[in-house]
């Protein structure tokens, strides 16, 4: 919502691993700039610069589990396209993109999506 006011920045509360690994993959991905996490001795927060590219971005739930043949299926369902757009997975090897999981041959359930 931030992005489309055009906001150069936005506050994320509470922080979590798994908050901390989906931002970085956005990161990764170029949809966002650097984020910093902010530790108040509570759950804590993250600010995280925008940088423009970011259209949508979605959470599933609940985290439906998904075998490596059905993630061709969940891109079609989620993503404008099937040239951009990130389905994220948290897998037996961690939090990962849909791109990886399908190289490594691995499945596991859908935390969220963002184009």
């Amino acid at each position: 919502n931030a992005e489309k006011r055009g906001k150069r920045q936005v506050l994320i509360r509470p922080a979590s691993k798994v908050v901390i690994k989906f931002l970085q993959l956005m990161m990764k991905h170029g949809y966002i700039g650097e984020f910093e996490f902010v530790d108040d001795h509570r759950a804590g927060k993250t600010v995280v610069e925008l940088n423009g590219r970011l259209n949508k971005c979605g959470v599933i739930s609940p985290r439906y589990d998904i075998s490596h043949t059905e993630v061709e299926a969940w891109v079609a369902r989620l993503l404008p396209s099937r040239q951009f757009g990130v389905i994220v997975i948290t897998t037996s090897s961690g939090i990962m993109d849909h791109e990886e999981a399908r190289r490594k041959g691995l499945g596991g359930k859908v935390l969220g999506f963002f184009y």
